[in-house]
């Protein structure tokens, strides 16, 4: 099953989970920002990489704007060069607007990943053609104060069919993209994707999560997952050479 095919399947499973309090609201942005996440799919995921960079679930202000995981605006827009009409879901929480690429927050932990993919790799072409960024879980849980819920966090009958769906899911990935590890962003990622791929699958290893919330990623992310990656065997090219100039914009209407 190709990227694009997956993640209307993901979609259409995940819509139809029902989720209680303390869960006041959920967004799921690949059905009302699905033409930025298939505008992201279909320009760069690739067969053959060297590994999958799995994130957790969307950020308030990254994916659950653009469609695009770890998907800051101005990163998705400027870096990536992709542009997309986001509709608003069918509930939305006044804490959490959902303003697309008008949004004017910025998300620390996509703009850290991709700011790092940027000044590494030059390009997100070059980075593609051995990487692919995912998310494990598609969707945005939020409590009633308008607080961020993780998936971790949810009951267990709600996270057994939820997680049993986000591992089909991640071997279906697997399955296609034939990666050589998968890279678990921070420790609730890489325990997921260990249970969902066991011992038949591609190694599974981790490194630091972005978040400002973690004080260790807040103390150079960059240096330190370049070093973890290549504690894991993961070789990384020479810092790019910044040159100026913006990368060519695509608006998916």
């Amino acid at each position: 099953m190709n990227p694009i095919a997956l993640a209307g399947w993901l979609s259409r499973e995940t819509d139809s989970l029902v989720f209680r309090q303390p869960t006041a609201c959920t967004y799921n942005p690949l059905v009302y920002a699905r033409r930025g996440h298939e505008a992201y799919l279909r320009r760069y995921s690739r067969r053959g990489i060297e590994a999958i960079l799995l994130g957790m679930n969307p950020g308030p202000w990254g994916m659950a704007q653009t469609g695009v995981p770890f998907g800051e605006v101005g990163m998705v827009r400027d870096f990536l060069g992709i542009v997309a009409q986001v509709d608003r879901p069918a509930r939305v929480h006044p804490a959490r607007p959902v303003e697309g690429f008008a949004c004017r927050r910025r998300e620390v932990s996509g703009r850290r990943l991709w700011g790092w993919v940027r000044d590494r790799f030059g390009s997100a072409d070059a980075f593609c053609e051995r990487f692919f960024v995912a998310n494990y879980c598609p969707l945005v849980f939020l409590e009633a104060s308008g607080r961020n819920r993780t998936p971790d966090k949810l009951p267990a009958r709600e996270r057994a069919r939820l997680f049993e769906i986000c591992d089909e899911a991640l071997r279906r990935l697997v399955a296609w993209c034939r990666p050589r590890h998968v890279v678990g962003v921070g420790s609730f990622a890489t325990q997921r994707a260990r249970a969902a791929l066991g011992d038949g699958g591609p190694p599974v290893v981790s490194i630091l999560h972005p978040s400002p919330a973690s004080p260790a990623a807040n103390r150079g992310w960059a240096a330190q997952v370049e070093r973890q990656l290549q504690a894991h065997g993961i070789d990384l090219p020479r810092a790019a050479r910044r040159t100026p100039g913006a990368v060519r914009r695509r608006r998916i209407d």
